[in-house]
């Protein structure tokens, strides 16, 4: 068995116990394995022990990271999802447009705009997520909560997307209780978004928020993704990274 295996089961077990503590079906949570930094012969690994779905933050790494892993014609890559999870600038829109299959962190119109019209028309939907700023910090990325509805009804209405749900990324906490807070924000968000039953949120189903540290609190709060790296890949190393 090799370290990425055996990780790979260690973060399965904690996200089942997480379930169960918070009596949810363990089928409710998916398993986004967070890539970056890491080559193609660890993504090889986590697709024979059985993952099959790979977040990364760099768009060129991982576009060259996409064909590299194809070029192996693993049993199954076929089935893979790749989600960038990293910031979209504009120059980099059409790279994420034509290559990935989720689009997490859109937070502005511009960008989903970018997105729908690069697209291409033989490829099904790109999956969108709002990034929301639950922290309210004026640096950090992300939609600001009360911004975030008005942004929802503009995203549904562009062709070649769909809006799938939320994702958040919050400051670090060690507390427990401080970083349920947090989740609960996010979730509150989703919750709003989706009872508000504007048209086109048929497929809103994902709230994407917890990693390696903070799985159980987000599972917890209602997590529907949580997007794990180290937990599964190790340490990083970040110095060949690029956007």
């Amino acid at each position: 068995m090799t370290t990425i295996e055996l990780n790979l089961g260690q973060i399965h077990a904690r996200m089942a116990a997480a379930c169960a503590q918070a009596n949810r079906c363990v089928t409710s949570v998916q398993l986004l394995a967070v890539s970056k930094t890491f080559g193609a012969d660890a993504v090889r690994e986590a697709v024979l022990a059985g993952q099959r779905s790979f977040g990364e933050n760099y768009i060129q790494e991982a576009v060259e990271k996409i064909a590299a892993v194809r070029a192996m014609q693993l049993a199954g890559a076929e089935a893979l999802e790749w989600h960038c999870i990293g910031p979209i600038q504009s120059n980099k829109s059409r790279l994420v447009a034509e290559n990935f299959d989720w689009a997490q962190t859109v937070d502005r119109l511009k960008i989903a705009e970018r997105l729908s019209a690069q697209r291409p028309e033989g490829m099904a939907p790109l999956n969108i997520c709002i990034q929301v700023n639950v922290d309210g910090g004026s640096t950090k990325s992300g939609v600001m909560p009360a911004d975030v509805l008005a942004l929802a009804e503009a995203i549904v209405k562009l062709p070649r997307l769909v809006l799938r749900g939320v994702m958040s990324i919050p400051d670090d906490t060690p507390d427990f209780e401080a970083q349920c807070d947090l989740h609960k924000r996010a979730a509150a968000i989703f919750d709003a978004i989706k009872a508000s039953a504007m048209p086109g949120l048929e497929r809103f189903d994902t709230l994407s928020m917890g990693m390696t540290g903070d799985l159980e609190a987000a599972v917890t709060a209602g997590s529907t993704m949580v997007r794990v790296g180290s937990g599964i890949f190790g340490k990083r190393s970040y110095a060949a990274a690029s956007q």
